[in-house]
């Protein structure tokens, strides 16, 4: 797992030209270009050729590019992998994955494009089935990447609130993080309640999430602040350095900065701080 942000992780409809369009300007680091859900059925076909069309044409810069594809229990998800692996973005979302066999037959339908060969897989997990499962799928073939489909599991949770989801959601990110796989948010469904969208980022991001699916770009400037070191945080990350480097100097092997004591946990943990906020500096100025 790499220091790659995905603080933002945007929903776009494969079907909508000018979403397409307007996504190679958005400041947001993943994008999934949806053949599923944002698609009526009546214009799944169409919606396929013009998402072939957008990736052929690319443009879309540093984002992270993953495709969601229809289901293979659908009449599209096999003629949307033949189309799109090809074009090798840089990976498949599959949408309700329920267990380690379903990523496995996927890994091995892409394997017959050769210009797929780093194209990973990436699984929506949003039934219970899947939940209970998130380990062993955490670390199938060409796994990197969970999303949480909060919309779904709550449905088949019957729940009314996202305290309800707790216990899944970090069941699904503790799989996540012992694969060493990212593992993004849920949507929030108000996309132009500001405060409720920053207060469930908080929460995510508190809990160890990536960073958040978006169903909208008004939400990306906010999931993209919270999910990003703070000021305070790259000062203590290099303040923790500097003191673990004096430290060994002297033949410690920890040391104590602010009262509390510094480790080497720490010191990899505060150099994924500067890595990643390197990175968010460089795609700013560009």
């Amino acid at each position: 797992m790499s220091n790659r942000p995905f603080r933002s992780v945007l929903y776009l409809p494969a079907s909508n030209v000018r979403a397409l369009q307007k996504a190679r300007t958005l400041p947001v680091d993943a994008l999934i270009l949806d053949l599923e859900d944002a698609v009526a059925p009546h214009d799944k076909v169409a919606a396929r050729e013009t998402l072939a069309a957008a990736l052929r044409e690319g443009g879309f810069g540093d984002r992270y590019i993953s495709v969601r594809i229809n289901g293979f229990d659908t009449p599209w998800g096999e003629d949307d992998l033949s189309a799109l692996a090809p074009l090798a973005p840089d990976a498949v979302l599959l949408p309700k994955v329920n267990r380690w066999s379903d990523i496995e037959s996927t890994a091995n339908r892409l394997d017959a494009f050769a210009s797929a060969k780093d194209t990973a897989i990436w699984a929506m997990i949003e039934t219970p089935e899947g939940v209970l499962n998130a380990a062993e799928i955490a670390r199938a073939p060409r796994m990197a990447g969970f999303v949480l489909g909060t919309n779904d599991l709550a449905k088949d949770l019957t729940s009314r609130s996202r305290e309800a989801l707790r216990t899944a959601l970090q069941m699904t990110l503790l799989a996540a993080r012992a694969a060493r796989i990212i593992c993004v948010d849920g949507v929030y469904n108000a996309f132009r309640d500001v405060d409720g969208l920053k207060a469930e980022c908080e929460e995510g991001r508190d809990y160890g999430f990536h960073g958040k699916s978006l169903i909208h770009p008004l939400q990306i400037e906010t999931a993209n602040t919270v999910f990003a070191p703070s000021e305070a945080e790259i000062d203590l990350a290099r303040r923790q350095i500097q003191a673990f480097d004096e430290a060994l100097a002297e033949g410690s092997g920890l040391a104590v900065l602010d009262g509390s004591i510094v480790e080497n946990l720490h010191v990899e943990t505060a150099r994924m701080t500067l890595a990643q906020a390197e990175i968010i500096a460089q795609r700013a100025e560009g």
